[in-house]
């Protein structure tokens, strides 16, 4: 592996705190001002940023909590997981839990707000469901049909509703639910979903080692990338864009990352190129806001940090082996989770300087 800039920390750690077990997910709130956490415990504690006092959501029982998001305004956050119950709080001066949606004995693994409102969605076996915060009821019940449900996601512009399983992709317009979905067919099952940030190009991971990319202006036919040694568990766009006025696109396969970037030929579609590997799979991936620098979290307890998406810059350590990560919105702290409950946060060298305690 190249060395980049070793002797120039790039980030370096402010705080560290732990759950009771394995960290399934973070989140960080729009305003950046508090982000939370969940474990396979069954926790949802809530932290402040700067301070990282904490407020003890829920307390573990013992089964696993492993989806969380805020709402895109931060005025609401929810979590759903193994118990089939999705808890909904409302934030501000003081955090109010306002709903319990039950859904057992389904296991909801996926949920996510709409960019551009109050309502989110969430998976339930073969269903999804799409619940709004304001009238606290269910808008709209969809039948994905063919599985269940591996992945979901919103487009940016809150104008779309996709979800992957078994043989492809279905996409809703969002307001028109009873309309029929628009079917993006594949001979395998998918397993990542992602909108690019311009709302115009969709990425699937596959169970077949594949990845399809489809440009919402002419649908009907995808690129097609192969030669990944296993199935593609992660997928993250840039939100700056490549040479070819399109957003590079990171694949996570087994221990391995490949960014793509749009190619002038329209043909070739996409160019890969191989960043290098971890020594065990990689959990979860994310760019950096308004940066092409790539973060790659895995299970051999390192953290990855990738100049320009193009070479190796800093890693970052702190757990016996990572689970997810996730960026603050404005790109100048990341947090990261681990196996043994580990909580970390990292600041930015040069402007992270007196946030937080100290390792």
């Amino acid at each position: 592996m190249t060395m980049f800039g070793q002797s120039t920390r790039l980030f370096e750690p402010r705080w560290r705190g732990a759950l009771a077990d394995y960290v399934t997910a973070i989140a960080w709130s729009p305003s950046g001002q508090q982000f939370a956490a969940t474990s396979a415990a069954g926790e949802v504690v809530l932290f402040a940023d700067t301070t990282f006092e904490c407020i003890l959501l829920q307390a573990g029982d013992g089964t696993s909590v492993d989806c969380l998001a805020f709402s895109q305004d931060g005025q609401f956050l929810a979590a759903g997981g193994q118990t089939g119950k999705v808890q909904v709080w409302q934030l501000g001066e003081r955090v109010e839990a306002i709903a319990c949606l039950d859904k057992a004995p389904a296991w909801v693994d996926h949920l996510a707000w709409n960019p551009k409102s109050h309502e989110f969605a969430l998976s339930v076996g073969k269903y999804l469901q799409v619940w709004e915060a304001a009238s606290r009821e269910v808008v709209a019940t969809l039948n994905f049909d063919r599985s269940s449900v591996l992945a979901l996601t919103w487009t940016t512009d809150g104008q779309r509703f996709s979800a992957s399983g078994y043989q492809g992709v279905k996409v809703w317009e969002v307001g028109d639910w009873q309309k029929e979905p628009y079917v993006l067919t594949l001979p395998t099952v998918s397993t990542a979903i992602a909108w690019s940030p311009n709302s115009r190009y969709l990425a699937c991971g596959n169970m077949d080692r594949t990845t399809a990319v489809w440009d919402w202006e002419n649908p009907s036919s995808p690129w097609v990338m192969r030669g990944f040694p296993g199935k593609i568990r992660q997928l993250a766009w840039s939100d700056v864009d490549g040479r070819q006025q399109a957003p590079l696109l990171a694949a996570a396969s087994a221990e391995s990352i490949v960014v793509w970037e749009k190619h002038p030929d329209e043909a070739v579609g996409w160019k890969g190129r191989v960043l290098g590997s971890h020594e065990a799979t990689i959990a979860a991936i994310a760019f950096q806001p308004q940066t092409k620098l790539l973060a790659t979290a895995a299970q051999d307890g390192r953290v990855t940090l990738w100049h320009n998406s193009t070479r190796f810059a800093q890693t970052l350590e702190g757990a016996v082996g990572f689970t997810c990560l996730c960026w603050h919105p404005k790109g100048t702290r990341l947090a990261a989770g681990g196996s043994h409950g580990e909580l970390l946060v990292w600041a930015q060298a040069m402007a992270g300087k007196g946030f937080g305690r100290s390792f």
